[in-house]
């Protein structure tokens, strides 16, 4: 059962997941400026499988039952494929201010999808201060930086991956346990990924002083791919698969303060206004009252 300081914990929990999901777009436009584009898309779930499945063959760890693999796979279709793929084909064209605010939108879809799937009922508050955080993310978006028609609707179709993944990893990790879901979901994506990341291997050329762009891959297939969502399901755990989305709107502005000093992406004081504006909405979801749940409950299982 929730409690108001298991809330808290869980919230301190997405924090940090969030601070580390932050360098995901400025990481991945680092690694475009060296690497293709299906080896950035295909190869960080690739290697990320290969590091999670050392990890639970070492660890001797036993196969989740069978009636989890279903949603497992949807983890593994929405988060470690369809997300990652799509994000390297739009920050092709895109800056990563403007990828980084569009996909402010998925905390909103998480918690839609949360209240559908998993039975959460959110009060009025909760839905308007979290409407209006990602309504003022979007709209600033759409008329302060610009973007492509293709680039956006890449962008679109990676917000609808990650809000679904996140949903129903969520939900599983109460069952399963966080690191378990995201090792297990990494690994059941390898065999769709490495086919591609070793076809793109053959176009990559010789590394040379280029260490930068093989640094920021590094980072997306081990932090951002994998262990990033260990904090991130443990404070969905805690605090509620809705509730702790919400907190992933404070990664715009993260991203962007990122994305200022690595690739020299201005940041003014729109920005702040803004930034202000969503740490509120993010304030008020927060202290919304809560309402009983009314479906069945799940024993959270120990990470």
């Amino acid at each position: 059962m929730q409690t108001p300081t298991s809330e808290r914990a869980g919230l301190v929990w997405a924090l940090l997941a969030v601070t580390a999901f932050s360098l995901t777009f400025p990481a991945t436009k680092l690694a475009l400026q060296a690497l293709p584009v299906a080896w950035v898309g295909a190869g960080r779930g690739a290697l990320a499988g290969l590091a999670a499945g050392l990890v639970l063959w070492g660890t001797r760890a036993r196969l989740p039952e069978r009636r989890y693999w279903g949603r497992l796979a949807v983890v593994a279709l929405c988060s470690v494929i369809g997300f990652p793929w799509l994000i390297a084909q739009a920050m092709t064209t895109l800056t990563v201010g403007y990828s980084a605010i569009i996909v402010g939108a998925v905390p909103l879809m998480t918690a839609a999808i949360a209240a559908w799937r998993g039975g959460e009922r959110l009060s009025p508050p909760f839905w308007i201060a979290a409407a209006a955080g990602s309504v003022a993310l979007v709209a600033y978006g759409a008329t302060h930086l610009g973007g492509t028609i293709d680039g956006s609707l890449f962008l679109l179709g990676a917000a609808l991956c990650a809000a679904i993944g996140y949903a129903e990893g969520g939900r599983l990790a109460a069952e399963l346990g966080g690191p378990r879901v995201m090792s297990w979901s990494v690994v059941l994506a390898l065999p769709f990924l490495l086919p591609g990341a070793v076809s793109a291997a053959g176009e990559i050329e010789a590394p040379g002083a280029a260490w930068m762009p093989w640094l920021a891959f590094l980072y997306l297939s081990l932090v951002s791919q994998w262990l990033a969502f260990y904090p991130w399901y443990k404070g969905m755990t805690l605090a509620g698969v809705a509730r702790a989305a919400q907190v992933q709107q404070i990664q715009v502005f993260l991203t962007l303060a990122v994305s200022s000093l690595w690739l020299d992406e201005s940041v003014g004081w729109v920005d702040a206004l803004v930034a202000a504006w969503v740490v509120a909405c993010v304030v008020v979801a927060q202290r919304a009252p809560r309402v009983a749940l009314s479906g069945p409950r799940v024993k959270a299982a120990s990470a």
